[in-house]
């Protein structure tokens, strides 16, 4: 039994025996009261009697006759005359009274009526006793009344001592619910800070408690910081802060190789001039300049989807992006670069090479088509922006009426379907399948890549991801072999509450299969929106699906906010795994990053795995599994 109802059971204990007591006790002392007065009543009674027969020279029937008056008014039980030898003269007896007190209360509480006597006399002679009776029955119509009107009292009086007991519950149970809360969040990993109580004893407890969550968060927010020094030392250029070559060439690996992500672009920029800076301010200076283009890069690179700027050698910078015209932003920044040297070389030369890129081209095909840009302008002589020659890609991309056509009427068609991929232990047992949507154009299954970027603008990303978990749900219906299938979320759909509603209401109506059901969605995504994911996380984690980030650690500086999402587990970003085994900065990275989300009951998977030597190295550290065309090659799904 809860403290709580421990409490009330105390308080409604503790009135029920006071309200029987005090009722007992006012019975009792009634009771008593009326036989006091039943007994003087009938005292007095007997000796006016007596006292009014002796005065006058009474004859027997005479007697009689006064005594059957008296009696036949009613007031009396019984009265009885007795001469003085004892031997009854006149008796009269009456039958007892009906009344509306229960039998039960008259045995329980019985009124005793002493019997009232006096001598009758004539003169110095003694004609007799007299004795008689009342009636008891208006003795127990004026106890049952009375109780009653006590009952209600007390009644009344307890109400109200279990109203004032609830005020008081309340004001304690407020606090100690928080304290409460507030250690099972500990238990789940999140760390909560309550108001103090008002209560002294429960003060000094949620003042314990408080100590202890700062204390964690603290404990947890320097190890995190931790961290990202380790991974900003092992990723990032000393000079700018940008991310150094081997890091962009990982990331730019894993972004060619998402099959779910969205087209991008890529800058090359070289700062031609910088040599002879360099001879003419000396090297401190240079690297104040080559510090201000960091921080304008860094700009650039949080304000574009997915960016990411990079110093891939001295004279050489890349940004990558997502969804943006690469030409407007190359100019931009050819005019910006060139007014941080305008006051050192006004003729500083900027070189800057732009091309696009989609899924399943080669990161080195498209590394030497935007070179060949950035040399093309290097011909010219001239600061200026060159875009490179249309990449060779299998599937060129159509108008985006065309595409427009073709996903509604693939939608339309139900000409969908989903592509799975392993993700597994380092044995090779299965954790979940992950899941791709497929669209057919044509004849052909085209990959998400193709037609998301033009879905998303056309609204339809809600929509498709709708369609990829009611394919989900229903292999899991078909299937009886218990695999876990995980389902990629946009961040756009998850901030919509009529995407949330039909989801929610989809997931419900296949229970027993939602608990075989994953749902991701990217990180960067969920951290932009944080007040939508809290949404989407209490509209759909009673479901009963398991929830976590893809792409996990390209912002690492929030981490802070990981213990307050409540997720089952988190997807290790393919650019910090690519090439592990010979990063010893990332693989310093990732194991604290392991301790960290363990610490928080998280899973932590690697996603990217590209060769046994990366898998190897991540089973060193602590990762509790691994996805990749490694994972793909070693454990292939069976039909």
């Amino acid at each position: 039994m809860s403290m709580y109802r421990q409490l009330w059971f105390a308080i409604i204990l503790s009135t029920l025996i006071a309200l029987v007591g005090g009722l007992f006790a006012s019975t009792m002392s009634s009771r008593a009261y009326l036989n006091e007065q039943l007994r003087m009543k009938n005292a007095d009674n007997a000796t006016v009697l007596a006292l009014s027969l002796s005065q006058k020279n009474i004859e027997p029937v005479e007697l009689e006759l006064i005594i059957a008056s008296l009696f036949d008014n009613g007031h009396y039980a019984s009265i009885k005359v007795l001469d003085p030898t004892g031997k009854t003269l006149i008796e009269r007896i009456a039958p007892a009274e009906q009344t509306d007190v229960p039998a039960w209360f008259k045995q329980l509480f019985p009124i005793q009526s002493t019997p009232g006597q006096a001598q009758i006399s004539s003169g110095w002679k003694q004609i007799g006793t007299i004795s008689l009776v009342s009636q008891s029955a208006g003795a127990y119509q004026t106890l049952w009344k009375s109780i009653q009107e006590m009952f209600a009292a007390l009644a009344l009086s307890g109400l109200i001592a279990c109203y004032l007991g609830a005020l008081v519950l309340r004001r304690i149970k407020q606090p100690l619910k928080a304290v409460i809360d507030q250690a099972k969040g500990m238990t789940e990993r999140r760390f909560i800070t309550t108001p103090e109580s008002s209560v002294p004893e429960l003060k000094q407890l949620s003042v314990a408690m408080n100590s202890t969550v700062l204390l964690l968060k603290s404990m947890f927010a320097e190890e995190a910081e931790r961290l990202e020094s380790l991974r900003l030392q092992a990723n990032s250029d000393s000079t700018t802060g940008l991310a150094n070559r081997s890091h962009f060439i990982s990331q730019l690996q894993a972004c060619v190789e998402e099959e779910n992500a969205p087209a991008g672009s890529l800058l090359i920029i070289r700062l031609a001039g910088l040599a002879t800076v360099n001879k003419t301010l000396g090297r401190n200076k240079t690297d104040a300049l080559l510090k201000q283009v960091g921080q304008l890069l860094s700009i650039h690179q949080k304000h574009l989807h997915d960016g990411l700027a990079a110093r891939l050698n001295g004279t050489d910078f890349a940004l990558l992006f997502r969804r943006e015209e690469a030409v407007p932003i190359a100019r931009k920044l050819l005019a910006e670069i060139h007014k941080i040297f305008a006051d050192v070389a006004n003729d500083f030369v900027v070189f800057i090479g732009s091309g696009n890129y989609e899924y399943g081209i080669s990161p080195s095909s498209l590394l030497a088509q935007v070179d060949a840009a950035v040399a093309g302008a290097e011909a010219a002589g001239l600061s200026d922006v060159h875009q490179s020659a249309p990449l060779n890609i299998e599937h060129a991309p159509r108008s985006a009426e065309e595409w427009s056509k073709l996903i509604l009427r693939a939608i339309e068609q139900n000409w969908v379907k989903l592509a799975y991929f392993p993700v597994t232990k380092a044995n090779g047992e299965l954790i979940h399948k992950e899941s791709a949507l497929r669209l057919m154009f044509g004849g052909e299954w085209f990959p998400a890549a193709r037609f998301l970027p033009i879905a998303e603008r056309l609204g339809l990303t809600e929509k498709l991801d709708l369609i990829a978990i009611k394919l989900a749900l229903e292999d899991l219906n078909k299937t009886n072999d218990n695999k876990d299938i995980a389902v990629n979320l946009s961040a756009k759909s998850i901030q919509s509450a009529e995407f949330r509603a039909q989801l929610k209401s989809i997931i419900q109506s296949k229970p027993a299969a939602a608990k075989h059901l994953w749902l991701e969605i990217p990180e960067n995504g969920v951290f932009a929106n944080i007040d939508a994911f809290r949404m989407f996380h209490s509209d759909i984690a009673p479901t009963g699906c398991k929830l976590g980030l893809e792409h996990f650690g390209r912002q690492f500086d929030k981490i802070n906010l990981l213990h307050d999402l409540k997720l089952n587990y988190v997807k290790i970003d393919g650019g910090f795994i690519r090439n592990i085994d010979s990063n010893e900065g990332n693989q310093a990275f990732i194991k604290g990053v392991c301790n960290i989300v363990h610490r928080l009951a998280l899973l932590s998977f690697a996603e990217s795995v590209t060769s046994a030597a990366e898998l190897s190295a991540i089973e060193q550290l602590g990762i509790d599994g691994a996805t990749g065309p490694e994972i793909g090659r070693l454990f292939p799904l069976s039909e």
